[in-house]
This record gives C-alpha cells, sequence and structure tokens, in this order.
C-alpha cells in the first residue's frame, strides 16, 4: 500500500490539508478528496491545496483548490497564502517572492513578518456575467451594479447583493449587524440561486467605519467558514464601489483579521493575513 504525505495549514481558521505533488506523484481522485474532507471520519478541512509543477514558464508553481466535498474550485485566498508559506518551509524555493498559476490567472504571493503572507489577487471581475451572474433572472438591477434575488428563505422576499468575481464568483450583501445576520439559511439559499450558474460564496459584509468591515461567508461546498481570503477581497471591493470604505480596510472574520487594499478600476487587489502549519501526516492510498 503506497502512502501520501500531507500537510494541515490554515488561515485565520481557514482549514486545508496541502498535498506536494511537486515531489510525490498522485492522479487526483475526486471522490477521495471528499472522503479526507469529512471532519468526523476523515481528516477534515475547508479545502485541499495541491501544489503541482508549473504549465507556464513565468511561473514557479500550480496551484489547485478542491473544496471539502471533494467539488473543485477556482480559488482560495487564505489558501494561496498557506501555500506560499509551504514552499519556504519545506525548502521547496528559496525566493521571498513567488508566482502561481491558479485557474483563473497568475497570483504573485510575498513573505512578510512572521507568519504574514501578501498575495497580489489581480483586478475583481465586476462585469456580472462574466462572475458569472445572470443579471436577467434577478427581480431588479440598481445603477449602483447591485441585484435583488428572489429567494424564500428570511423574513425578506428578495435580497439585494453585488456580484463580484475575485477568481471565483462572489455575491456580497450588506446587513447592519454580523451576528444577526441569517448565514444558515440565506446561505445556501443564495450560494445556488439560479442566477449564479457556478454556485457562489455569498459574503455577509457590515461596515463598520471606512476603515473596518466584519464579515462572514457561506462557501459553496464548504458552508459557512471561519474565514474567507477571496470573500474579504469581494467585500471590500463592493463596500468600495458603494463609497462606503476608503482604499485601505481590515476585514474582521470569525477567525481573525486580514488587510485588504484596492484603489478601484481594474488596479490589483492585495491582500495579507496570517498562516499557520498544524501537522504533518500520511494517509495510506
Amino acid at each position: 500500500m503506497s502512502q501520501l504525505a500531507f500537510t494541515k495549514m490554515h488561515g485565520l481558521g481557514n482549514d486545508f490539508m496541502v498535498l506536494d505533488l511537486v515531489t510525490q506523484q498522485w492522479d487526483i481522485d475526486p471522490e477521495l478528496v471528499g472522503r479526507w474532507g469529512d471532519r468526523h471520519t476523515g481528516i477534515g478541512f475547508d479545502q485541499l491545496l495541491v501544489l503541482a509543477p508549473p504549465e507556464q514558464p513565468d511561473s514557479d508553481f500550480r496551484y489547485i483548490v478542491y473544496n471539502s466535498d471533494g467539488s473543485s474550485a477556482e480559488q482560495c485566498g487564505n489558501g494561496i497564502r498557506c501555500v506560499a508559506r509551504f514552499v519556504h518551509q519545506n525548502r521547496l524555493s528559496a525566493r521571498a517572492e513567488l508566482v502561481f498559476e491558479a485557474s483563473k490567472g497568475l497570483l504573485r504571493t510575498r513573505l512578510r513578518e512572521g507568519s504574514q503572507v501578501e498575495v497580489d489577487m489581480g483586478a475583481p471581475i465586476l462585469e456580472p456575467s462574466a462572475v458569472p451572474f445572470s443579471a436577467e433572472l434577478a427581480a431588479a438591477a440598481h445603477e449602483d451594479g447591485t441585484f435583488d434575488l428572489s429567494v424564500p428563505e428570511g423574513d425578506d422576499s428578495t435580497q439585494r447583493l453585488m456580484p463580484v468575481s475575485m477568481g471565483n464568483p462572489h455575491g456580497v450583501l450588506f446587513v447592519d449587524n454580523i451576528a444577526e445576520a441569517a448565514v444558515a439559511t440565506l446561505g445556501p439559499a443564495l450560494t445556488g440561486h439560479l442566477a449564479f450558474s457556478e454556485q457562489a460564496n455569498i459574503g455577509f459584509c457590515q461596515v463598520v467605519d471606512e476603515s473596518f468591515l466584519r464579515l462572514r461567508v457561506h462557501e459553496r461546498g464548504a458552508g459557512e467558514t471561519l474565514a474567507c481570503g477571496t470573500g474579504a477581497c469581494a467585500a471590500m471591493v463592493a463596500a468600495h464601489r458603494l463609497g462606503h470604505i476608503g482604499d485601505k480596510v481590515k476585514v474582521s472574520l470569525p477567525g481573525g483579521k486580514v488587510k485588504v487594499t484596492w484603489a478601484g478600476g481594474n488596479s490589483p487587489v492585495t491582500m495579507t493575513g496570517p498562516t499557520a502549519r498544524v501537522f504533518d501526516g500520511v494517509v495510506n492510498l
């Protein structure tokens, strides 16, 4: 029986199983990934992060993401920070700045002090059809880039949100009190709404002031997580577009805080946050 080494890591409690397929070989089996992701009978994680050799000459590594149910995901902001730290801890590269191939483009990471890693997430995608989001399936469209979606859950018949892509689809809605947000009911309903043809991560955002946001995220394929890096970026973009905040904010999630910057337009979103290595292990194949 062969074995595969892995590392358990997390970024603000958003936890991952990290597989090094640069020095190991394994053909990814989504069904097995789903079994590993089970928190009662498996290893348990929000996402599986796979590090693989690059396919493009201008990148250092390839970065592949799977949700805990075995479905594929395009992006994970907390995950890419952990993978960058993993590369250096495992001496796969001595460079402080790295370029990773993701499914929707290149990601650039920079090591900062302590456990902090900064990621250039690229420019947000705001054209609804490219998120992808079907505007014609919304109950109403507004000039500020938000849409009303009809949902059966909650006190209101419609929920107003802004579709944003950070390499993966998000819907951001604003609430007065994050502690009272109906994440458990509205999250799944909006994630699976027909307007999001590939489903979406749904962020519930509270604007505290012009430099501080509170956020909870229901992630497709994983449910509510302690933190979502791309969700923090999407929330910052949505709040910035609506004029609620400036170009630099702290985003507080249940697992901790990240710093996010965006100057608007086609400028890149950058995110800085911590990483942690929990343990190393092996699984039998």
